[in-house]
């Protein structure tokens, strides 16, 4: 269940809006085909470790323009089943309809609905997270981790973000388990290139 959370994300993953523009803004493809971009999770296991992992299939774009932050946007789609937690069995019963219920529910998707700037190439992204078929309203800090010409004529940004998830928002029922294990930590990081 916390890995459709980051799913989301992605959600945001995608975040990585912080700076974007209307006017001027540029579209940009992430790239997933370079393998330059990662939606992941943590969750506590049980309250004595932590269990780590990713969402290895995903699309998504957005708009930026570091001129007109106020129109920055981003999009992302997550595969839920692609999730890979680097256990088959555990991610068999993660993806089964105790937690994430992929097989009714197989994508998990993020749009943005607004940008806050909070310092240079710093700002909270505020979207949509659809998420085990449920849409919450979230918040993600992003940063613009850097821009510019690549080696192979194309021009690329690169953002981060993370947030914390409940999973109860979601309707994933974690009462069964530890109390901190009722929240997932999305982090999603990704260059795009522009179009």
């Amino acid at each position: 269940m916390m890995l459709k959370k980051t799913a989301c994300a992605s959600a945001v993953a995608a975040a990585l809006l912080v700076p974007l523009s209307q006017a001027q803004a540029a579209d940009y493809q992430v790239d997933t085909e370079g393998q330059h971009a990662f939606v992941q999770f943590k969750i506590s296991h049980l309250g004595m470790s932590y269990l780590l992992g990713s969402f290895k299939e995903f699309d998504g774009q957005f708009t930026y323009d570091e001129d007109d932050l106020d129109a920055s946007s981003v999009e992302f789609e997550v595969k839920v089943d692609s999730l890979d937690s680097n256990h088959a069995e555990r991610d068999r019963h993660i993806l089964s309809d105790d937690f994430l219920n992929a097989s009714e529910y197989p994508t998990a998707t993020f749009t943005s609905t607004g940008f806050e700037s909070t310092g240079d190439n710093e700002g909270v992204l505020t979207g949509d997270l659809m998420l085990h078929g449920e849409t919450q309203e979230i918040e993600m800090p992003v940063t613009l981790i850097g821009e510019g010409d690549d080696p192979w004529g194309n021009y690329r940004a690169g953002f981060e973000g993370k947030t914390t998830l409940t999973l109860s928002d979601f309707g994933i029922d974690m009462s069964d388990f530890p109390e901190p294990m009722h929240e997932l930590e999305l982090y999603v990081t990704f260059e795009g290139i522009r179009q």
